[in-house]
């Protein structure tokens, strides 16, 4: 696996992205709940993470997901308006 100059980004991560998609894709087809294609999707997430860094770069690599919710990242996502949880 190789980082970009940064440091940052895997170069398979986009394929690894793509596969991701056509997989909510997929258990969307099969009316699978989004909070429960999400959920599971977080947790096996967090499993490979486990299994990949310690737990400093776990927490860091969750740090960083919560810094682009709190940065409104996620909400460009949703689209315009309020999301859920707004206040």
């Amino acid at each position: 696996m190789q980082f970009d100059p940064q440091g940052v980004a895997p170069d398979d991560l986009s394929h690894a992205g793509a596969v991701v998609d056509k997989a909510i894709e997929y258990m969307i087809g099969q009316n699978i709940a989004p909070i429960s294609v999400a959920s599971a999707l977080l947790g096996g997430a967090l499993g490979m993470l486990a299994r990949s860094l310690d737990d400093r770069g776990v927490a860091q690599v969750l740090r960083n997901a919560l810094a682009s919710v709190e940065s409104g990242e996620l909400a460009q996502m949703r689209g315009p308006g309020p999301g859920p949880g707004s206040m």
